[in-house]
Formats: C-alpha cells, structure tokens, sequence
C-alpha cells in the first residue's frame, strides 16, 4: 500500500464521524501522489503526512451568554490551531448554525495550504461557533462575542494565532471581540484582521476575497488566450465575497447574472446592479427577493421549488460559487458543461464537490479551486498584520496592488507546479503541491515537533 493510503486510512479510522474534514484530506492527498511518491521513504520516516493532517490542537469550549429576555443560552465555541511550521496560525472565525468540529478542522486544513500560496509567513488555523448571529439583536451579538473571547484569549496574540472574520463574523463582531481583547490582556496589538479602519483595520480588506478572486481569474483567462470582456458570468451568494466579486468583474468587462441567499436565487440578464444589491445585503439586510422587487430586469427564484436547480442552469462562461461547502454538486457540474463554460473558479471554501470537481476537469473545464482563488482574504489579512505591527496604514491603492501581485503570482506558482509534475492544467493539484512543499520544507528544517 503506498504512503499516502495508509496515512488516508489512519485519518478515517481516526475522524470516522468527521466527512468535510476527510473530504478536504482525501482530495488534498490524492492531488499529492506525485511529490509524495518523488519522497516517499523520507516522508514516510519523518510521518510528514500523519503530522500535516493532526492539527497542533483542538480546543473545543461553552460560550455561555445572556439574550434580550434575560435567558442564559449556551453555545459551543472552537479553535484548531493547524500548523505554524511557517508562521503564526491565521484563519477566520466562523458562526453559523451548522458549526461542528469537522468543519472547522476541514477549514483550518485547507487554510495551512492557502496561507503558504500567498508567499506570506502565516500558518494555518480555524475557530467558530454554532451561534447564529441572524436574528439576533447588536446587544446579544457583544454579549455572545465578549463571552467567546473570555474564554478564546488564552490560546491567541499577534504572533501566536491571529483570527479573522468568516461566514457571520463581520466588523461588528470582530470589534466586539477586539474590545474584550483587549479589555482583558490590557493590550492594543494586532490579534485580530478585519478590524474597523478608525482601530487598525486595513483598507480593501472587505473588497480583498472577491477581488482577489477575480484577479486570479483574470491571469487564468489571459493565460489560456482569453479576456474578462464581455464574459457572462454565474456568481452564487450574495455575501461579502459575492458582492465584491461581482463589482470588480463588472469592471473588467464582464457581467454577473446571477446570485444567491439561503431562500432561493436571482436571475439579471441586464447584469446585477451592485449599488442595489448592497443596499439590500449590507445597509437592510433583507433578502434577495427585494432585490428583485426592486428591479425590474430580475427574476427571483425560491429554493422551496424542488424542481430549480439554481444559479448553475444559466448559460454562463465563467462560474464562481462564493457561497459555502459542497454547494455545486455533479448535476449542477453537469449543467455548466452542458452550457459551455469554461472556467470554475471558487471564491468560497470546498464550494465544489469531489465527484463535480472531478466531472468539470475531465470535460476540460478550468477549474480553480478555492485554496488558490480565494486566498486574497486571508493574504489582506496577512498585510494588516503588517501595518498593525509596524503602526502604519497604507491607502486602498496600495493594498490592492499588492493582493493584485499576490493573485497573480498565486496562478503561476500552481501552473507551474502542476506542470513540475506532469499535471498542466490540473490547478487542483498544483495548488496542493504548491502549498504543501513550502510547509513540509519548514516542517523538515524545524526537526519533529
């Protein structure tokens, strides 16, 4: 049986109950054959593969709190410190109902390969809650957060773990967090990103994943002969990376026509008017059907019709799923191949089932995954830490063009690993190769720890 077998087997054995976490470990590990076997015997010696797939630590805590009505409630929090082999451990905290320990560590996973492609000295780690912050007044979120971080400040500091924001956790959170934070430690240090910008926030932080986004897409479309201009393009969500996804390919040229929320989905053959949709998703934060109701040229289409099957149906060049796990299953695979598209690029984290990822590829769709295309985020995050430490602020401009280097030579890095081991054209593989040799390297030179 070879290496990477074995260790897939321990993993299962191990986290039977856990499927997004072997989901993310079963895909990265089959990608990386090539470099494994090219190793195989040091690797082995060294268990490269059975350390890079246990996390550090697991912390796992009640987050008790009082609501409005002066009942207690209880919540469970998390923190999976991955692997710091090449920096502090850095990924973002996510609330949201459906929180459990495998996704949290499938996350965490995933970050400690992303980190590495954006070339910047950050690890890999991951935190949430199965707190659901939608429906929840500003005064029971503090009170949630500053309980979360009573308990979270033991395990974080700039240079040990820095936190970010993620699904549920935008700037009112994170500064509520901070605020404890620092109310507790006593001090002002940059242990969280995506701060506000009056307390060292950075600028193009809430744009940085959608941009990000279409900035690898752009270099993948260049690269293969083609332009942004006057592409249609299929985007699912409605969230920040949704939005800043679709304003930055409206202007490069293309049109969006599609988005998506949890109670169904819009169709906008004249191209989404992102001005409205902020107003409905970030100042009223209603749902989409305003956004229809709002606009004539709109068609909303609720996901209680069991006969929809959503945002992937529309005749698209490009699609870009930007909203959770596993959303783009193998029919929805089926039905962009069927309508011609040619590239898949994901803006949110394993957006793309195993069996459509595979599907996509082998009808030679361009498929980038989310490891490589949305890593403009965490890499913004990356430089806020930068001007926190160094008590600077650099302009919107600035920071842009950075993430816009740093997307940039993300594609390339993957092309040019894929192509190191015989796999042009598989940006699967070559991410994970990518983002997996500069870890083990440092895992290697640091000795067995």
């Amino acid at each position: 049986m070879s290496y990477v077998d074995e260790v897939l087997e321990k993993v299962k054995a191990k986290n039977p109950d856990q499927p997004e976490f072997l989901q993310a470990v079963t895909e990265v590990l089959n990608s990386l054959r090539p470099v494994v076997d090219a190793n195989e015997e040091q690797y082995r010696k060294l268990a490269i593969l059975e350390r890079i797939t246990e996390p550090d630590r697991q912390i796992m805590f009640r987050v008790p709190w009082v609501d409005d009505k002066g009942q207690v409630q209880v919540n469970r929090g998390y923190r999976v410190q991955f692997n710091n082999a090449i920096g502090p451990y850095k990924g973002g905290i996510r609330l949201h109902p459906s929180v459990n320990l495998s996704i949290i560590k499938f996350l965490g996973f995933e970050q400690v390969f992303k980190n590495s492609l954006t070339t910047l000295p950050i690890g890999g780690g991951k935190g949430g809650s199965d707190f659901d912050p939608k429906g929840k007044s500003d005064n029971e979120i503090m009170k949630f957060c500053q309980s979360f971080m009573t308990e979270l400040y033991k395990y974080i500091g700039a240079d040990t773990d820095v936190p970010a924001g993620d699904i549920g956790t935008g700037a009112r959170e994170i500064g509520f967090m901070f605020g404890q934070y620092k109310r507790i430690r006593d001090l002002y240090e940059g242990v969280l990103t995506g701060k506000g910008l009056t307390y060292g926030g950075s600028l193009a932080r809430t744009e940085a994943t959608g941009y990000g986004l279409l900035y690898l897409t752009q270099e993948l479309m260049k690269c293969h002969g083609e332009s942004m201009e006057g592409k249609l393009v299929a985007i699912s969500g409605s969230g920040n990376v949704a939005t800043y996804a679709a304003q930055k390919a409206q202007q490069m040229g293309a049109k969006v026509v599609t988005l998506s929320d949890s109670t169904g989905w819009i169709y906008d053959p004249e191209g989404i008017d992102v001005a409205l949709l902020k107003e409905v998703k970030e100042v009223k934060r209603a749902r989409l059907s305003e956004y229809a109701a709002a606009r004539p040229s709109a068609e909303y289409h609720d996901k209680k019709d069991a006969n929809d099957h959503g945002v992937w149906n529309i005749k698209v060049d490009i699609a870009l799923p930007c909203a959770t796990q596993n959303e783009l299953n193998l029919d929805d695979a089926k039905a962009l191949v069927a309508n011609g598209v040619k590239a898949v690029c994901e803006g949110a984290n394993m957006p793309t089932t195993l069996e459509a990822t595979e599907y996509l590829q082998a009808n030679g769709v361009w498929f980038v995954g989310g490891k490589a295309a949305n890593a403009g985020g965490v890499a913004t995050s990356a430089l806020e830490m930068s001007q926190n430490s160094e008590r600077l602020s650099w302009s919107f401009e600035e920071v842009d063009s950075k993430l816009q280097g740093i997307m940039v030579g993300i594609y390339h890095a993957i092309d040019d690993a894929a192509k190191k081991y015989g796999k042009e054209g598989d940006y699967v593989a070559g991410a994970n190769i990518a983002g997996f040799e500069k870890v083990v390297n440092a895992m290697i030179a640091q000795g067995v720890v």
